[in-house]
C-alpha cells in the first residue's frame, strides 16, 4: 500500500531505519494468497471513551492493552473458505502504539480446520499481507504463539459481546449521560483509520484478558473505549 494512503501516525514506522522494523519492510513485495473477508469486529482498550488513539493524540494512560474479536461473515484465503470463523487479538504497547516494541497473541477458531488455521494465522500475523495485519506486524517485537480458542459473540449493536475461550472477554454497551443517565448514541469517522473507518463508539463494560506466561497481557480495564462495526478487508 502506498504511503500515501496509510495512516499518518504510522509512515514513520515505514519509513524507519531501525533494526526491529527493517527487516519486515518488504513483506507487501512478495507474492501472496490473495484473500479478504467481510466481518463483525468489536474492539476495547484501556484508554478513555473515544480512545485518542483515533485523533493522534497519545494514549490516556501512556501505554496501549486492548483486545479485538472479529466474527467473519464472508471470506477467502484463496480457494478456501473462512465463513463464520472468529479471529481476535490481545496487545500491549509500553507507549503509543506507533513507537513499536508490543506483545500480541492471536486467537484462532477452534472449529476451523488446519488449513484454515494456518491461513488465519497468515492473515493475523500479517504474513499475507493487507490491512489492518501488516500494520500489527510492524507494531508487535513479540508474538506469542496463537491460541485456537472457541468463540462466543453476542451481536446486538451497542450491546455486542465476545469470550474468547476462557482468556478474553469484551461487553459493549452505550456511554450514558453522565448528568441524565440515558444512553448516548455517537459515531466516529476515521477516514484513515487502519482497524475501521467508521465505527459507534460505546463503553467496554468489560474488557478483560487473562494470557498465562505474559504479565503485560493479564488486565482488566472496565468501563472504557469500544467500538463496534462492520469491516472488510483484502491484501
Amino acid at each position: 500500500m502506498p504511503a500515501e494512503h496509510m495512516p499518518s501516525r504510522f509512515i514513520a514506522i515505514l519509513l524507519s531505519n531501525r533494526p526491529c522494523f527493517a527487516s519486515k519492510k518488504t513483506m507487501s513485495n512478495k507474492t501472496k494468497v490473495k484473500w479478504q473477508f467481510e466481518a463483525d469486529y468489536l474492539q476495547a482498550c484501556n484508554c478513555d471513551y473515544g480512545c485518542p488513539c483515533e485523533f493522534e493524540a497519545p494514549p490516556t494512560q501512556g501505554f496501549c492493552q486492548g483486545i479485538g474479536a472479529w466474527k467473519i461473515r464472508r471470506g477467502r484465503y484463496g480457494e478456501l473458505k473462512l465463513d463464520g470463523l472468529g479471529l481476535g487479538f490481545a496487545g500491549h504497547t509500553p507507549g503509543p502504539m506507533h513507537k513499536g516494541s508490543g506483545t500480541f497473541v492471536a486467537f484462532i477458531d477452534k472449529k476451523a480446520n488446519a488449513g484454515q488455521r494456518d491461513a488465519l494465522a497468515a492473515i493475523a500475523h500479517g504474513r499475507a499481507a493487507g490491512m489492518p495485519f501488516e500494520i500489527f506486524a510492524l507494531i508487535a517485537s513479540k508474538w506469542l504463539e496463537p491460541h485456537y480458542v472457541n468463540f462466543q459473540f453476542k451481536l446486538a449493536g451497542r450491546n455486542s459481546s465476545v469470550k474468547i475461550g476462557n482468556l478474553v472477554t469484551i461487553a459493549l454497551e452505550p456511554i450514558k449521560n453522565p448528568a441524565t443517565g440515558t444512553p448516548e448514541q455517537i459515531r466516529v469517522n476515521h477516514g484513515t483509520g487502519f482497524i475501521f473507518k467508521e465505527a459507534e463508539v460505546v463503553s467496554a463494560k468489560s474488557c478483560k484478558a487473562t494470557v498465562d506466561g505474559e504479565r503485560v497481557l493479564n488486565f482488566s480495564w472496565p468501563a472504557r473505549a469500544g467500538f463496534v462495526c462492520r469491516v472488510k478487508y483484502s491484501n
